[in-house]
């Protein structure tokens, strides 16, 4: 008989037992589920609803319970459900019927929101860290690579140069964005459904604050029916979790490309690629295209969490269950693509030398004589037409604008004189752009020191 068969006459079908279970997903949530139930029953002694000995027993059960969940020893069964019931009839093979009086106060609604909670509560603070070491790595690049010049793109197409650090701390401030939304929302995440009943609270004199504090929670949930039908907070980490995913994708399209033989920008390390069966040259970066495809993967959550909610009716409904595994995914999914990227990042090495020449051989310096004309007072639009002919005229010719000659240059412009062969070198394009969050070396520095600064704020910098 189940736990909550007392009014059925008919045992459930093998067929549906085995469709509606979710014990093969939610056991990932035993320890959590335990950690709610104590505070619950600790609460129920407190408030003397059940008696102290009693609390005591239940108590002891739980913790007996947990280890051997824990250690493989318990056998957790599909007709039991879910973690909740195998949880209960386990604690009740423990320690008798008194094991029962456990749920006393409680419904499977809230207590699973509760888990839930609990559990991301966890996977936040360690995507929060994992994100920090991976922005360390990336500080790390950049430190290292301050006077490597390298072209920018627009379009893909070569625009203007700049150091290699300023790139990658342009990830640096995208996943600091991303830290701060996973930060925002854990006072979201943060507040206890536990009391809500199953949707309309309970008769029993509970006391919800002591087990929100007790849980370490920092409020709880206003209202019941909200709190047992309530996954913002779920598809809240989907879709933080999506924009992660969208950030670390888009580095790792650009690792694919700098590491392929026509950039030829970088090689990863033989640590984190892969070869081909058939073709012995090949060194593939198997781990940047793999983190790429599985964002995918990871939007496919968010939106399938979406498209479960969006016609259900208050409170709960089965259909809810469908909360769990894509949650339990992303995070997996997004802790095993954070974990190698912070190494992968700091073993990359870098082609100094081919960035350079590809910087030499373009017109990403192309802005640079169109502002030098501007400084000796030619409006910009004018100067802006006066340059592309000049590029033109190299295109035609198969050169490029260092190539030129003073008299080349002037006879487009008068206003051009010798000293433009220095500030078209890609070192001084770069510096000239000294603003601030600009890619001088100088504003680059800036950079590293208010991210480090922003780590060290957060405890995060010795990761």
């Amino acid at each position: 008989m189940k736990l909550w068969g007392g009014r059925f006459t008919k045992p459930t079908n093998q067929l549906m037992d085995e469709y509606t279970a979710s014990i093969t997903f939610d056991k990932k949530l035993a320890k959590y589920d335990i950690q709610g139930s104590l505070a619950h029953v600790e609460m129920l002694k407190v408030c003397g609803i059940i008696p102290a000995a009693d609390a005591d027993k239940i108590a002891e059960g739980l913790q007996i319970v947990l280890e051997k969940i824990e250690s493989g020893e318990a056998e957790l069964s599909e007709e039991h459900e879910d973690i909740h019931m195998n949880v209960e009839k386990l604690l009740i093979e423990e320690v008798g019927a008194v094991g029962g009086k456990l749920h006393t106060g409680r419904s499977r609604n809230d207590q699973v929101a509760l888990d839930m909670r609990l559990y991301l509560r966890d996977a936040i603070g360690t995507t929060i860290q994992l994100l920090a070491a991976v922005q360390k790595s990336l500080i790390n690049q950049a430190k290292a690579n301050l006077d490597t010049v390298m072209p920018g793109y627009t379009h893909l197409q070569r625009a203007q140069p700049v150091l290699f650090g300023h790139h990658m701390m342009a990830y640096v401030f995208m996943f600091q964005r991303d830290t701060e939304r996973l930060m925002d929302s854990l006072k979201r995440v943060n507040k206890s459904p536990l009391g809500a009943g199953a949707l309309a609270g309970t008769t029993f004199p509970i006391d919800r604050q002591f087990v929100a504090d007790k849980l370490g929670f920092d409020g709880i949930c206003e209202n019941s029916l909200d709190a047992v039908s309530d996954r913002d907070f779920v598809v809240e980490f989907l879709a933080n979790a999506s924009l992660i995913s969208t950030h670390l994708s888009r580095l790792c399209e650009e690792l694919v490309q700098w590491s392929s033989a026509e950039f030829n920008f970088v090689e990863l390390d033989d640590s984190f690629t892969t070869g081909s069966s058939m073709m012995p040259q090949k060194k593939n970066p198997d781990v940047a295209e793999l983190v790429r495809g599985k964002t995918g993967r990871v939007y496919g959550h968010l939106i399938g969490m979406l498209t479960t909610l969006k016609g259900l009716p208050l409170a709960y409904n089965k259909d809810m269950q469908e909360d769990k595994e894509g949650m339990f995914d992303t995070f997996e999914t997004l802790k095993g693509a954070l974990a190698l990227f912070a190494p992968m990042i700091d073993t990359m090495h870098v082609k100094k030398e081919n960035m350079y020449a590809a910087v030499k051989n373009d017109f990403s310096n192309a802005t640079d004589l169109a502002d030098y004309l501007v400084g000796k007072g030619m409006p910009f639009r004018e100067s802006h037409a006066v340059v592309g002919q000049v590029v033109l005229n190299c295109i035609n010719n198969g050169k490029y604008l260092l190539d030129l000659t003073l008299d080349e240059f002037q006879s487009f412009s008068e206003l051009i004189e010798s000293d433009i062969f220095d500030v078209l070198t890609p070192e001084t394009v770069v510096n000239a752009r000294d603003v601030a969050g600009g890619t001088a070396k100088r504003r680059v520095e800036e950079q590293i020191k208010q991210a480090e600064q922003v780590l060290d704020s957060a405890g995060l910098s010795e990761l």
